[in-house]
C-alpha cells in the first residue's frame, strides 16, 4: 500500500494536523477530500505554529497539495489563508497548490443562511456559521457555483440567477434582505484570476501521480462521528468524513485509498451540540480541558471532554476500514490516579455495544466503564515505547484490544518529533 488515508476516528480535533504533517515527510502529494474551512489543523514545526483551515497540511512541507472536488471552497478565505501563511514564510504557488476545478464554492449568501438558521433554531446543531452546510445543499441540489464557472462569466450570470431564485425564498422566510446578484457576480470576477491560477482537473493530476508510483496522503477533516451518514445525526457536519470519501472526494478509484490510519485521542472530546455519553463535568474533565488545551483552532470554542469511549472508536474502525490508529495526547492523562474507559452503553434496561442510530437512544445512552490504574510519571516527549511507564503501556494495549485495531503511531506532545512509530503506514 503506497498511499495512506488519514481520518479522525472520534468527533474531530484528535490531533490530525500533527500526524498529517509528520506523515507528509514520507509522502509526495497531500490531498484534502472533504469539508470546508470549518475544521482547523494546528502544526508545530520547530517551535513555529501554523494554523490551517482549508489548505492541506502538506503546504508547510513544500509538498504538492491538492484541494479535492469533495471540498467546498470559500474562495475569499482561501486567498486570505494563502496570504496569511505567506507572512509566516510559506509561499504558496500554483506549482505547490492545486484546487479541483469541479469543487463547489461557498458564497456570502451561504454564510448568511447558515448563521440565520442557527440563530432561529430551537434545536441548535452547533455549526460554525461559515456556510459549509448550505454550500453542500446547493451542491446536491445541482445549483452550486463551481471553481470552473469563474472562467466563464457569460455562463456564470444565469447560474447566479438560478441560485438566487432558490435562496430568495429562504432569505425572505428568515427575514434576510434580498441577495444582490450583480454584486455577487462582481465579487466573483474580482477574485477569479487569483483563484483560477490554482485550478485544474485534480483527478487527472492525481491519476498521473498514482501511475508514477508517487505516495499520496489523503487528509480528512472533522471526524467519523460527524459523518452525515454515520455520525450522531443530526448533530453532524454536512459531508461524508469517512475514509471511503477519499476516493469520491478526490476523483480516484477506491483502490487508491490505501492504508487507512484513524486518529484517536487518548480521551474523548467534541465541539458543539449533540450526545456525548462519556462527557465529564468534574475535576477530571477540567484537567483534560486545561492540560489538553481543548479549544477549537478556528472557532475558539471550548471542547467538551470525557473519558475514552471504546464503543465509538470500535465503530469508527469498522465503518472506515481502519488498519491502524495514531493515538494522540497520551501525555494529557499524566497524573491521573484512576482512568476509565467506556466499554458499553446502558439504554433503559438494555446493554448495547454500539452507538444506535436513533437520536433519543443516543441521548439516553449511559456509559459502562472499565477502570484502570493511572500513572504519575510523565509520558510527555517520549519517543520510544520502552520510555513509557508500565501503566501507560497497559492503557495503550487495552485500547488496542477494545477497538480491534493496533496502534501504529503514538503521539506524546504537539511537537512533530515526539512521535513513536510502531508501524509505518506507508509500508502497510
Amino acid at each position: 500500500m503506497a498511499n495512506v488515508t488519514v481520518v479522525g476516528a472520534q468527533w474531530g480535533d484528535e490531533g490530525k494536523g500533527k500526524i498529517v504533517d509528520w506523515l507528509s515527510n514520507r509522502a509526495d502529494v497531500v490531498v484534502r477530500f472533504q469539508g470546508g474551512h470549518n475544521a482547523g489543523h494546528t502544526l508545530v514545526v520547530d517551535g513555529k505554529v501554523y494554523k490551517l483551515a482549508l489548505l492541506p497540511s502538506g503546504v508547510v512541507q513544500g509538498k504538492l497539495s491538492v484541494i479535492g472536488n469533495g471540498v467546498v471552497v470559500d474562495p475569499w478565505h482561501l486567498l486570505s489563508e494563502i496570504d496569511k501563511i505567506a507572512e509566516q514564510g510559506v509561499l504558496i504557488s500554483p506549482e505547490l497548490l492545486v484546487v479541483a476545478d469541479n469543487a463547489c464554492l461557498i458564497l456570502p449568501l451561504h454564510k448568511d443562511l447558515d448563521q440565520a438558521r442557527e440563530a432561529a433554531s430551537t434545536q441548535k446543531i452547533g455549526t460554525t456559521g461559515r456556510g459549509i452546510g448550505p454550500a453542500y445543499e446547493d451542491k446536491v441540489g445541482r445549483r452550486a457555483i463551481r471553481v470552473a464557472d469563474l472562467a466563464d462569466p457569460e455562463a456564470l450570470k444565469p447560474k447566479i440567477e438560478r441560485l438566487l431564485a432558490h435562496h430568495g425564498a429562504l432569505r425572505r422566510g428568515l427575514g434576510l434582505p434580498e441577495a444582490d446578484g450583480a454584486q455577487l457576480f462582481d465579487q466573483l470576477m474580482e477574485i477569479a484570476p487569483r483563484v483560477l491560477a490554482y485550478a485544474q482537473p485534480a483527478w487527472r493530476l492525481l491519476d498521473k501521480a498514482c501511475k508514477e508510483g508517487r505516495k499520496i496522503l489523503f487528509e480528512g477533516a472533522q471526524g467519523a462521528l460527524l459523518d452525515v451518514d454515520h455520525g450522531t445525526y443530526p448533530f453532524v457536519t454536512s459531508s461524508n468524513t469517512v475514509a471511503g470519501q477519499a476516493s469520491a472526494g478526490s476523483g480516484m478509484g477506491p483502490s487508491a485509498v490505501g492504508y487507512v490510519l484513524g486518529i484517536v485521542k487518548a480521551y474523548t472530546t467534541r465541539v458543539g451540540e449533540g450526545p456525548f455519553a462519556a462527557e465529564l463535568d468534574d475535576e477530571v474533565g477540567r484537567h483534560l480541558s486545561t492540560v489538553g488545551r481543548e479549544v477549537g483552532v478556528n472557532t475558539g470554542r471550548a471542547r467538551r471532554c470525557g473519558w475514552f469511549d471504546a464503543v465509538l472508536v470500535r465503530q469508527s474502525v469498522a465503518i472506515n476500514g481502519i488498519h491502524g490508529v495514531a493515538l494522540t495526547k497520551l501525555d494529557v492523562l499524566d497524573g491521573l490516579k484512576t482512568l476509565k474507559i467506556c466499554v458499553g452503553y446502558k439504554i433503559g434496561d438494555k446493554v448495547v455495544d454500539y452507538l444506535p442510530a436513533g437520536m433519543r437512544d443516543q441521548k439516553a445512552a449511559q456509559p459502562i466503564y472499565e477502570e484502570m490504574d493511572g500513572w504519575s510519571e510523565s509520558t510527555a516527549g517520549a519517543r520510544s515505547f520502552k520510555d513509557l511507564n508500565a501503566n501507560a503501556v497497559k492503557y495503550v494495549r487495552r485500547v488496542e484490544e477494545l477497538i480491534g485495531a493496533p496502534v501504529a503511531l503514538l503521539s506524546t506532545s504537539p511537537e512533530r518529533d515526539d512521535t513513536i512509530l510502531m508501524r509505518d503506514p506507508f509500508q502497510g
